[in-house]
């Protein structure tokens, strides 16, 4: 099996130290054996826009940050993670520059999605618009291609009319050819784990919200584990959705992520409160990966919808704002609440949010750690890096807050700091205590309380927090001596 039960690092290819180079250097460096679970390298590929997320090919590295032998050479170590874009590609990729020339006669034609593949008459419907979970405010472009023909095509993502990011017709031949292709490759470059990103727009249709349109949307996916399985690679899906329809890929055999996870965890830790954090982690499914923080924000709508009420979340969006953080927000009236409430995931780093607390983000981590699942651990949040104002400044991007690239001699002092070394313990245990592979129990203990134990023949540890004071204690059975220690 491709993905193992230990701690993953999420990293884009020049955030360690400028380059892929780097990249081993500093792991070899600062975090030598700290990430037997892998590495997610954010899109390394040349890119038109939106930090790699639109793709102009995956059969090349961006020359400023390496090339392929340096993934092959990451790979030598441990596992790697990519993403491959199937929802869309770059208005600037070979496919739909040729697209642009040649208009019905180039061979890529059908791999696009106009307007009228999906509503014959050219416009869609009111009602029908209203229904779509939109990321921009129109999901069309404009584009003139072969020898005039003006077309709206589908993007879903991206900013200006047109978008760069042009959305593919998963349907045709064309593009299942290409994923193949790219599939074959990563594999023949030593990769081990596919996310599927944005794979929850990947099918339009009519009367929907064009989001997880079922059950077009599993054959689509069970399409493509069969070909990824044919090449040794594992795939975890990115959808941002309500808990029913993570369980839905739970019970079709998909990981998943939990992104209900990092914002009650930090409502827990802000409100000293844990009744609703225990009363999940109860109910939640184990094969899915965990997160605190990523390259975009902290996951409210839809991802919580039920898990929050309007005005305890607006209560801590507002602390999380306070403390220097921005907001994405739901475009579409129809999929805000009813009250307006309309927050889609919060922008900050997870070390700020709560308040540049030492206590609190080890207590936070520790959560994250002890709770089953793949525990994937973001760059920034690795080094407990603060908001970088500057960023957002310079780009106009809110999302680059949590996107601070680090200089090797940044990453040499920040390595110093006493939360960082804490962390790494932290880290380095859960990877190798045999008892993250037995049983999880959640312990009964007050509201102000929080404690998880874990259990694997004679050997187990527990983690206990006093939400009270922040205060972490963990303590294991030592392998050699069988008395009960301390996690120093």
């Amino acid at each position: 099996m491709s993905v193992k039960n230990k701690v993953q690092l999420i990293t884009y290819a020049d955030s360690l130290g400028g380059d892929l180079k780097n990249l081993k250097q500093v792991l070899n460096t600062h975090f030598k054996g700290l990430f037997q679970g892998g590495v997610h390298i954010l899109p390394p590929f040349p890119s038109s826009g939106d930090r790699g997320f639109s793709p102009v090919t995956y059969f090349q590295i961006e020359p400023r940050f390496g090339s392929w032998e340096d993934i092959q050479a990451l790979a030598a170590d441990q596992n790697v993670l990519l993403d491959l874009m199937v929802n869309h590609m770059s208005s600037n990729s070979i496919f739909f520059q040729d697209f642009l020339k040649n208009g019905s006669q180039s061979e890529y034609a059908d791999m696009f999605l106009s307007v009228k593949k999906i509503w014959p008459k050219g416009n869609p419907p009111e009602d029908d618009l209203k229904k779509i979970f939109l990321r921009r405010t129109v999901p069309f472009s404009d584009f003139t291609v072969g020898s005039g023909e003006k077309l709206a095509l589908w993007t879903t993502f991206g900013n200006g009319n047109p978008s760069d990011q042009v959305d593919i017709d998963v349907h045709s031949e064309a593009a299942r050819a290409l994923y193949a292709r790219i599939i074959e490759f990563f594999h023949a470059n030593h990769v081990s784990v596919v996310r599927l990103d944005a794979v929850g727009y990947v099918i339009k249709k009519p009367g929907t919200s064009c989001f997880f349109v079922e059950p077009e949307i599993f054959q689509f996916m069970d399409w493509i584990r069969d070909l990824a399985a044919k090449n040794d690679i594992e795939l975890l899906p990115e959808v941002h959705a309500e808990l029913a329809t993570q369980l839905e890929l739970v019970e079709h055999g998909y990981w998943i992520y939990d992104f209900i996870l990092p914002y009650l965890i930090l409502e827990t830790l802000i409100k000293k409160h844990s009744t609703k954090l225990k009363d999940y982690l109860k109910i939640r499914p184990s094969h899915q990966f965990t997160m605190l923080d990523c390259h975009d924000g902290i996951p409210v709508k839809p991802d919580l919808n039920g898990y929050y009420n309007s005005a305890e979340v607006s209560d801590l969006v507002n602390i999380c704002l306070q403390r220097g953080a921005g907001l994405s927000r739901v475009i579409s009236e129809e999929h805000k609440d009813p009250n307006g409430f309309d927050v889609h995931q919060i922008c900050g780093t997870y070390y700020s949010m709560l308040g540049a607390d030492d206590d609190a983000y080890f207590a936070a981590r520790a959560i994250q750690l002890f709770t089953p699942g793949i525990p994937q651990v973001y760059y920034v949040g690795l080094l407990a890096g603060e908001n970088d104002f500057a960023a957002v400044a310079r780009t106009g991007e809110m999302r680059e807050i949590n996107r601070h690239t680090y200089t090797l001699e940044e990453i040499e002092r920040e390595v110093e700091r006493p939360i960082v070394k804490r962390l790494m313990r932290l880290i380095e245990f859960r990877n190798t205590y045999p008892a993250f592979d037995g049983e999880c129990t959640f312990d009964d203990c007050s509201d102000h309380e929080l404690s998880i134990t874990w259990t694997q023949d004679q050997l187990h540890t527990q983690l206990h927090i006093n939400l009270t004071s922040n205060a972490v204690k963990i303590t294991y059975v030592d392998e050699k001596s069988g008395k009960r220690v301390s996690l120093a």
